[in-house]
């Protein structure tokens, strides 16, 4: 059996933050602002998954008023999400997913997000797709105030 499941995360773009995208610091004179590290493209995986397991969405598991996911790395977040997939009896057959973001430019990062992601998920790298665009300055990402990322994932059932 095969299941989809979309994910979307959105933060704001702030002062006094680091940016964190796929686990990967970026250098950035802004970050996002957020419970945990605010990785957006992390949480749209999360959200993805859970979707597709028909697991309920990521504030079920972390909500932003526990303190113990305050300023947590979301790649523990996406690593316990992809248990949560396993202990469901499905495996991640390829994801993919897209940062809106007008600055900075994301491709020199871009590698390195799909090996952190396919790590945190324990799957082979060539599973995971990571891509970025501009809103050609339209909108809050256009005008820097925020982050988008949009992600898809397609799970298959493990034999018993």
């Amino acid at each position: 059996m095969l299941r989809i499941g979309n994910g979307y995360d959105v933060h704001r773009l702030v002062q006094g933050r680091k940016l964190v995208l796929g686990g990967v610091d970026i250098p950035h004179s802004t970050g996002l602002d957020g419970h945990s590290d605010a990785d957006a493209l992390s949480h749209a995986l999360c959200d993805a998954i859970l979707g597709a397991c028909g697991a309920g969405d990521i504030g079920h598991y972390f909500p932003d008023t526990d303190p113990q996911w305050k300023n947590v790395s979301s790649m523990v977040l996406l690593k316990k999400v992809g248990q949560v997939c396993a202990q469901r009896r499905f495996r991640i057959a390829n994801a993919d997913s897209i940062i809106v973001a007008q600055k900075p430019k994301l491709a020199p990062f871009m590698e390195q997000m799909r090996k952190n992601v396919a790590a945190a998920l324990d799957i082979d790298v060539d599973r995971v797709n990571v891509k970025a665009t501009t809103t050609e300055r339209l909108g809050f990402a256009g005008r820097e105030e925020g982050i988008a990322a949009y992600a898809v994932v397609l799970l298959e059932t493990i034999d018993s």
